[in-house]
């Protein structure tokens, strides 16, 4: 118990931290709610309660959002922990901020797209495998454009700087599959309503992408496999067909695997195989990797890498692409 006050104040410190490194500029809303969190003791010290990897801003209010049928304020917050204490906590304990962001694909089609064709595609971490299709979707890159097939899907902005290598075509996948610890079905509503859920109030446009994406999907799901990166994906990898170019990638996952040397076995299993390794993570992910990027990292962006060589800083969400690096 003589330890409760300082876990309280390093809590509080992660929501403030939240609160102007993440949200700020990008959801009022969360911003003032996520600084309102860190001077509620109340609101704290249920978060106490609950295991440390579930305390994390994202979470608490994915599922605050899903248990409420809308993003909460402070006072229904509030509110909802003394009243809905329960329904909360199990929210909490049952899901993971698996947010599933389709334009993400954007970022990464330069690189799909310039890779002998066709692929193979393996996606870690892949949620309900909404990244696997990204030969399924449009993108509007500003100077180059490129439609779907399907008029309805969704067509996804990325405003791009530097030299990056724009594709004319999109890429051939000829299999595809997903490694997850807990997989969403694009088919369930529970699931989808979670993955909604975990959407900020005013970005609206992603709301608008993810449910054109999983119609999309509906048609035709992609195979997601429950398993750990760490141990099932040398199987996976094996089942992808040899006259096919294998890409082994990533987004916003591998900060998940703690500590941080537990990453390295996955790097060598990727390494150690035919694949071509794309990830996209939080410099702060494979620091080795972003200290040589050749220019620094702009306020919260992910590095974009092949094979452990940088090649360009992108929005969280796909919404950029500043390319500093060759494609090959």
């Amino acid at each position: 118990m003589s330890e409760a006050p300082d876990e309280l104040a390093r809590l509080a410190r992660r929501y403030r931290t939240f609160a102007a490194d993440e949200a700020q500029g990008v959801s009022p809303h969360y911003e003032r709610l996520t600084q309102e969190i860190a001077e509620s003791g109340v609101i704290l010290r249920f978060l106490l309660d609950l295991p440390a990897p579930r305390r994390q801003p994202n979470l608490l209010l994915g599922a605050a959002t899903l248990v409420a049928g809308r993003p909460p304020d402070i006072a229904s917050l509030t509110d909802m922990v003394a009243s809905r204490a329960e329904k909360l906590r199990a929210v909490m304990l049952r899901r993971t901020t698996q947010t599933n962001e389709p334009a993400r694909c954007a970022v990464l089609l330069p690189l799909l797209a310039a890779l002998p064709q066709p692929l193979a595609l393996i996606e870690v971490g892949a949620s309900a495998g909404l990244c696997l299709l990204p030969d399924r979707y449009g993108y509007d890159f500003g100077e180059a454009r490129l439609a779907p097939a399907d008029p309805a899907a969704p067509v996804f902005r990325c405003a791009v700087t530097g030299p990056a290598p724009l594709p004319t075509a999109l890429p051939r996948v000829t299999w595809r599959a997903g490694l997850d610890l807990n997989p969403l079905d694009v088919a369930s509503d529970e699931d989808t309503a979670w993955l909604e859920a975990l959407i900020w109030p005013e970005q609206d446009e992603r709301r608008r992408n993810l449910r054109a994406a999983l119609a999309v999907a509906r048609r035709d799901p992609p195979r997601v496999v429950r398993g750990d990166l760490l141990h099932d994906l040398r199987p996976l990898m094996v089942e992808a067909p040899a006259d096919a170019t294998l890409v082994v990638f990533h987004a916003a996952v591998l900060a998940y695997v703690t500590p941080p040397e537990a990453r390295q076995p996955f790097v060598d299993t990727v390494r150690g195989s035919r694949a071509v390794w794309i990830s996209n993570e939080a410099p702060r992910v494979f620091p080795d990797i972003a200290a040589r990027a050749a220019q620094p990292a702009p306020h919260w962006r992910f590095l974009l890498a092949v094979d452990g060589e940088p090649r360009a800083w992108t929005g969280p969400h796909g919404q950029s692409l500043e390319w500093f690096g060759r494609i090959a």
